[in-house]
This record gives structure tokens, sequence and C-alpha cells, in this order.
């Protein structure tokens, strides 16, 4: 393949044609779909190769390049991994580095057995799956926990909350929660000021570019105020929704079950399965995410050559 790689910023022109090109192949992780490319793309350097029918991803952080699995044809897969590596090897002057790979690809690729790579699973990155009728209904004994929080929600503010389907007109409302949502994080040192900043400025980002972004967001509002929210985005290839932000007042009790379910009802009632992502390797988080009895998950690796590995792991030591 004598072709020329020439990355850019993606741009929210470009999504309507990248979210067509992320689904050429089967792939069940929250990268399947365009949303955390454009949320998360100041943090990671994100630049973007488009073509055609193809697309590649290239990343940076403090390690050095990364790049994702490519986005094409399951049987093109292999000449655009090999037009990759060239890039990395020639361009760039590296090797080759894969962060966030699906399994799909790797069995594809044969990379488990390739001897010049090393394939390493990312274990706090696995994304969760759920059967999404039972979010939508809690059915059992197993979510009977979850059934008494939102009940109780319900009689304790009932005529004070609402479900709305929001969209770029309710910005105002979502700015003005995510504040809130920084401050308060920031005040409890969970996580780093950098990120949250760019976490808020990608959220308010895309809803101001809601018209090139397919997504959807919902919200529960209590006395006019908003509470919570989530967004997320539908991989229609596998009837899956994937559930990128959601965030409520921890202080109301309940809220976090209603919003979860509330969504599922209103925005992807034909979803088969939910994917929640990942729980980054926090115990608070991988309990709350356990708890809503996950079916499977879609598991992600890091594939680089050999001299890759050996050099990412004298820079992170």
């Amino acid at each position: 393949m004598d072709k020329k790689l020439t990355f850019h910023k993606p741009s929210f022109e470009e999504a309507a044609k990248l979210s067509e090109i992320y689904a050429l192949r089967g792939n069940k992780t929250c990268d399947s779909t365009v949303l955390d490319t454009y949320i998360w793309k100041n943090l990671y350097n994100t630049e973007v190769y488009i073509e055609d029918k193809a697309a590649i991803i290239l990343m940076k952080d403090e390690a050095g390049y990364f790049a994702a699995m490519p986005y094409c044809r399951e049987e093109e897969l292999p000449e655009y991994f090999e037009l990759l590596k060239k890039y990395f090897n020639d361009e760039l002057g590296c090797p080759l580095r894969i962060d966030l790979a699906d399994e799909d690809a790797l069995d594809v690729l044969g990379l488990l057995n390739n001897p010049n790579y090393m394939v390493e699973e990312e274990s706090d990155l696995k994304d969760y799956l759920y059967d999404a009728e039972e979010l939508r209904t809690l059915p059992g004994k197993k979510y009977q926990k979850k059934r008494n929080l939102i009940n109780k929600f319900m009689k304790e503010y009932e005529g004070r909350w609402e479900y709305k389907t929001m969209c770029c007109v309710d910005e105002y409302f979502l700015e003005i929660f995510m504040e809130k949502w920084v401050e308060n994080r920031l005040s409890e040192g969970v996580e780093s000021r950098d990120t949250l900043l760019v976490e808020k400025d990608g959220v308010i980002d895309i809803l101001r570019n809601c018209d090139k972004v397919t997504f959807r967001v919902g919200g529960i509002f209590i006395d006019e105020v908003l509470e919570a929210f989530t967004i997320g985005s539908y991989n229609s290839r596998e009837k899956m929704a994937v559930i990128s932000i959601e965030k409520g007042n921890s202080n109301i009790p309940g809220i976090y079950q209603v919003i979860n379910q509330q969504f599922l009802l209103n925005s992807y009632e034909d979803a088969k399965i939910v994917n929640r992502e990942d729980d980054m390797g926090i115990e608070g988080l991988r309990r709350a995410k356990e708890s809503y009895n996950p079916t499977g998950y879609a598991r992600k690796y890091r594939v680089c050559e050999k001299a890759a590995c050996n050099h990412l792991y004298e820079k992170t030591a």
C-alpha cells in the first residue's frame, strides 16, 4: 500500500464521516463510536488521518506517540496496520505502539502469536457490557437495591423531579452543572485539575456542535435545577448504547439509578447491549459497575513492537 499518512486535528465537520468508518467492522469497545474521540481530543493531542473508507487516530501522552487500532473494513485491517507501523518507524522514528486495541482486531492480525510484538491487556480499561433490557426493567432480586433507591427517590421528590431529553439549547444548564462538578471533585482531591477541565471543556465543545456529532443527552431536574445528566451514543452495528458521561449530585440518594434507567428508557429503547465504559482502576467505580451485573467485558490491549515496549517502560518506570 503506497500511501502517505497526513494527520490533522479532528474537526466536527468530519464527525459524521468518522462515525461511518468506525462502524465498518465489529467492535464492542466504547471506542467504536466517535464521542470519546472528540471529548478527549485535547487531553491526548488527538490527530486524525481520514480517507473514504478508513481512518487512523494518532495520540500522544507523556511516554510518546501512540495510536488507536486502525478503523476500516476487517479485511483491510492488515494493510492499514502495516501502513501505521511504517509511519511510526519512518516518520516518527519510533516503534509502533497501539493502546486500547480490541480483541477482534488482535485475532484478525494474529498479534497474540507474533514474536515481534508484545500484547498486554489493559485490565483497568476494560469496558463493562450489560443487557440493555435488564437495565431498563431492573428485574428480580439482584436489582432489588436499585429499585429500592429509585422508589425512594421518586417518593421523596414526587412532583418536583423531571427527566428531560436535552439538546444544544440546554448548554447553559450543563455548563453550570459541570463548573460545580469540577469544584466538588477538586475539593475531594479525586482527580487531577487538568483532566477535569479537559473533560468539562470537551463536553461543552460537543454540545456547541450537536448539529454535527450524533449523540443524546438526558438530564434529571429537581425544582428546575439540573442535578444529574448523561451523554451517550449508539453503535448501530452492535445495537449497543455507549454511555460516555454520567454525572450526578452524589448528595441525592438514588439519582444515579434514576438517570441510568431513564436514559435507556427514553433514548435507547432499541439497544440490546449497553457499554458503560471502564472503571479506570478506581475501586469505588468498579464496585458500582459490578453492582449492575455485567454480562461481559470488552477487553482492551496495548500492542507494541518489542523495542517500543522497552522504550515505554523505561520512560514510565
